[in-house]
């Protein structure tokens, strides 16, 4: 169908909405669902504040979020994507307007059909396929910093290198409270400003102290030498060492 694509990956399930404290605007439903998911664990807080979570950047964006950001840095709604998610909370209708931002819209359900079938029962080989395509994506997207995105973003890096888009949560979240209230020319500017440094090119800057599977490049990918004559007994001293 194309032989370009960006793959998103999705984390939008009860669980991790219900962990994350957060509220999207479901009404006392939401509130009252994700509260009693929260109860699986004891050493959680069961009065955080949803409102400073998000001003905190803790909140994941939804997939209208992640739709509109897209949107807002160049890709056009001709672009193909793919979702790799678990269950989503609200179903269908919390993705439809990514969807409607982004017709070319696919998942490994709607691609692989009875072919996924022998899958099904294992959550982890499912994520395995989601793994897999999206390594192989010209761009990949996430809405979370898991695991999965970390050792992702991180093989992409190292293995040659392929765009790995990271929102800024904590500024777009404060961006998207009111984006409806401004032209779309000045929303996109300002998502375009907020996402400097976090749009997958070569040098983006190292961040956080935990990144060592997601940024690799520093300590063992360094394509120029600073000091040639330190690489070199770098050099003298690993053939020693072998």
């Amino acid at each position: 169908m194309s032989s370009r694509y960006v793959a998103i990956h999705l984390r939008f399930e009860p669980d991790m909405l219900a962990f994350s404290g957060c509220y999207y605007g479901g009404g006392e439903k939401e509130r009252k669902e994700l509260a009693e998911i929260r109860k699986r664990w004891d050493t959680l807080p069961q009065d955080l504040s949803a409102e400073d979570e998000r001003t905190r950047g803790k909140c994941p964006l939804t997939p209208h979020e992640i739709g509109l950001m897209l949107r807002a840095v160049g890709f056009g709604n001709e672009t193909y994507l793919y979702v790799a998610s678990g269950e989503i909370y609200g179903g269908e209708e919390t993705l439809r307007p990514l969807r409607e931002l982004f017709p070319n819209f696919y998942t490994k359900e709607m691609l692989a059909g009875d072919d996924l079938k022998p899958f099904l029962p294992f959550s982890s080989r499912l994520a395995a396929i989601d793994f897999i395509v999206c390594d192989e994506s010209d761009v990949f997207v996430t809405n979370n910093n898991g695991n999965m995105a970390k050792v992702l973003a991180g093989r992409r890096r190292y293995m040659g290198h392929k765009r790995t888009i990271r929102p800024n949560t904590r500024k777009l979240n404060v961006l998207f409270q009111t984006w409806n209230q401004t032209g779309w020319d000045t929303f996109s500017r300002k998502v375009k400003k907020i996402q400097r440094g976090l749009m997958g090119e070569p040098d983006d800057p190292r961040h956080g102290r935990d990144d060592f599977h997601e940024m690799p490049s520093s300590c063992i990918c360094q394509r120029v030498p600073v000091n040639r004559s330190a690489t070199m007994q770098t050099r003298n001293l690993l053939s020693q060492v072998r």
